[in-house]
């Protein structure tokens, strides 16, 4: 039976792919820094940090790792200082990646991110593009790349992928969520032709699992297929979903220097990254993951976005009761755009 070590595994991703790992028939052990009630006997739970190498290095004692997949990541919400953020996303991925070495670990998979770009390109991004991070979170992003490609022996896999969207995604979506489902107007910036590519979170699970036994390293853009408007999408979801909600426009301009200044003065939760998917297209080219690991998207935008809201219909009582969990997994606090709702 082979080992995976997930790091992250409490949080959304990580759990869905211990979920999808043990399906397939691995022995798991989660370290993450929030505790897990999940229990399987082939599932070892730790509490730790992959700051302390001493944490990383108890992990790799419980038993002989074969695959890391590294999930975890602190994410640029709320009032996160820089320093913790480079801190956890680089040196906590350089703790993870030597010890990973003086293992023999043999292969190392690396969630990174669309953030690793900070301004719109009219083009599907490939895997030759060179990043130009805006923020933080993907400069962290960056950092922990550029020191897996140092790491030959543990043929490391990255790859990029745009927001994750599964059923109990919550996060900024949790406040979409809450005004569809309270027949709210729906606002766009600009006319909402904008076509932001999303990725369905099981299809990377997929994709974590087929990287495993691909010879050799390598860097793979993931993402859904046939990416319509963010309007499109917005409306399937509103008509699906049985809502009464109508889509306006907000003019973009004024609308995005405002999110700027609200964002500074810690009035919105919205930061550079969430303003460009927002307001900007962007996609990536997926081809050379489906021709190498022959995988394949199984949900476009709009069906991942609909899975996403029935979950939160159908569970909204226990959501707002969630304590210690991942931003991911619960909803974030709206701030400033609870005005939109109160003329919506």
């Amino acid at each position: 039976m082979p080992c995976a070590l997930v790091t992250g595994g409490s949080g959304f991703f990580g759990n869905i792919l211990i979920d999808e790992l043990l399906k397939e028939g691995w022995h798991c052990v989660n370290i993450d820094i929030l505790k897990s009630n999940r229990t399987d006997s082939n599932l070892t739970n730790f509490v730790g940090d992959i700051r302390l190498r001493s944490d990383i290095e108890e992990c790799f004692s419980i038993s002989k790792i074969d695959v890391v997949f590294h999930c975890a990541a602190l994410l640029a919400h709320g009032k996160i200082k820089t320093k913790d953020l480079m801190d956890t996303n680089i040196n906590g991925t350089k703790n993870l990646a030597e010890v990973s070495a003086e293992n023999n670990v043999n292969k190392f998979i690396y969630i990174s991110s669309n953030c690793l770009w900070g301004n719109p390109l009219p083009y599907a991004i490939d895997e030759h593009e060179y990043p130009e991070p805006c923020e933080d979170y993907g400069v962290s992003k960056l950092g922990g790349e550029i020191i897996l490609n140092s790491f030959n022996q543990l043929n490391p896999i990255i790859f990029r992928v745009p927001t994750l969207i599964d059923e109990g995604r919550l996060g900024l979506l949790g406040i979409l969520f809450d005004f569809i489902d309270n027949n709210k107007r729906i606002w766009v910036v600009g006319d909402g032709r904008n076509k932001y590519q999303f990725l369905y979170a099981k299809d990377l699970a997929k994709a974590c699992i087929l990287a495993e036994n691909y010879n050799g390293s390598g860097i793979f853009n993931l993402g859904a297929d046939n990416v319509r408007s963010l309007k499109d999408v917005y409306q399937h979801v509103i008509s699906q979903g049985g809502s009464r909600s109508r889509i306006s426009k907000l003019p973009r301009r004024l609308t995005l220097l405002a999110m700027r200044i609200f964002y500074k003065i810690g009035l919105s939760p919205l930061g550079p990254y969430h303003r460009r998917m927002i307001a900007e297209s962007f996609m990536f080219d997926t081809s050379k993951a489906k021709k190498e690991l022959k995988w394949m998207p199984t949900f476009s935008n709009e069906e991942i976005l609909l899975k996403a809201f029935k979950y939160y219909i159908n569970n909204k009582d226990s959501i707002r009761s969630r304590k210690n969990v991942s931003a991911h997994n619960s909803v974030t606090k709206a701030g400033i755009i609870n005005l939109l709702k109160l003329i919506s």
